[in-house]
């Protein structure tokens, strides 16, 4: 019989990864027990281990990087001793940035803090505030270097539409790319950044010279924007959740098939239940935004030709 004062099991299966860590047994870069060799070692089930890691990444332990899995922090390692000569003076904001961004993209906003960050480029932590004055910088800057990646051609093609189709893949783009970028960008409180108001600029120039009013352009610009990001904040959701589980998204829909079947079929809900019977549909995030995109534009085209008739 367990002990009631005994700590879960997840914490316990933490406790010795953390050990493990502690006394060099694993090392700064060397993959820890994955999601799923917890569940088969430990005799848990796989939330249980995904708990595990979730609260080893919590407190800095560990981070995700594709392809090599989790793996332990560098930050954990004595990296001024091995620091190399002049790697301070080496040093450049743009590399910072570069170097920030290839963490985010590795292991999320989590991954990204300046220990983190001077462990990887081999300097002392205090030498990154020469080129940025704190974290909060670091990120919009990131976020601003990413978004230059979707570069907008000087001669904009003929239309409002299809420079807004142009903007709002171009942006998509970045999002694929840079999973944790539509965690940074806000709506109701734009940040300062060169490239973000480029693309604003772009949004609203769009329905320049169509007679509409600053309020309808302002909404029909930011809607666009906003509709895209919030697609995108799934595709960090969905690579995190795979890398914790070592499920991909249809490994774990067919995991759910039973219990999906059993609440559909209950006789509530008889809708989902008609569409099921009527077969399967692929619903991948880039089909969701065709759809979305194509359907919100064709929503503008009417608005915009409802008012131009009515003039």
């Amino acid at each position: 019989m367990a002990r009631e004062n005994s700590p879960p099991p997840y914490r316990r299966i933490a406790a010795e990864i953390r050990r493990r860590i502690d006394l060099g047994e694993l090392r700064p870069g060397d993959t820890v027990p994955s999601a799923r060799q917890i569940t088969r070692e430990h005799g848990v089930a796989i939330a249980t281990a995904t708990r595990v890691l979730a609260l080893l990444r919590e407190e800095g332990l560990v981070l995700t990087r594709p392809g090599a899995g989790t793996v332990v922090a560098g930050d954990r390692a004595p990296a001024p001793a091995a620091r190399p000569a002049g790697a301070d003076a080496e040093l450049s904001r743009d590399r910072v940035i570069r170097t920030a961004m290839a963490l985010a993209d590795a292991g999320g906003l989590a991954a990204v803090s300046l220990r983190q960050l001077a462990a990887e480029l081999g300097v002392a932590t205090m030498s990154l505030y020469r080129h940025v004055r704190g974290r909060d910088e670091l990120i919009l800057a990131m976020a601003d270097a990413a978004l230059a990646e979707a570069p907008l051609p000087a001669l904009p093609p003929d239309g409002w539409r299809p420079r807004l189709e142009l903007l709002a893949r171009a942006q998509w783009a970045v999002y694929r790319r840079h999973r944790w970028l539509p965690h940074v960008i806000s709506i109701s409180r734009p940040q300062p950044m060169p490239r973000g108001m480029a693309h604003t600029e772009w949004a609203v120039r769009a329905t320049a010279g169509l007679g509409l009013d600053r309020h309808l352009r302002w909404h029909l610009a930011l809607t666009l924007i906003a509709y895209v990001r919030g697609i995108a904040t799934n595709l960090e959701m969905r690579a995190q959740a795979e890398q914790d589980t070592g499920l991909t998204d249809e490994q774990w829909v067919a995991r759910q098939t039973a219990a999906f079947q059993q609440l559909i079929t209950n006789g509530r809900h008889p809708t989902l239940a008609a569409l099921q019977a009527e077969g399967a549909v692929d619903l991948e995030l880039d089909t969701v935004f065709e759809f979305g995109l194509r359907s919100m534009l064709d929503g503008y085209a009417t608005l915009l030709d409802g008012l131009s008739r009515g003039r």
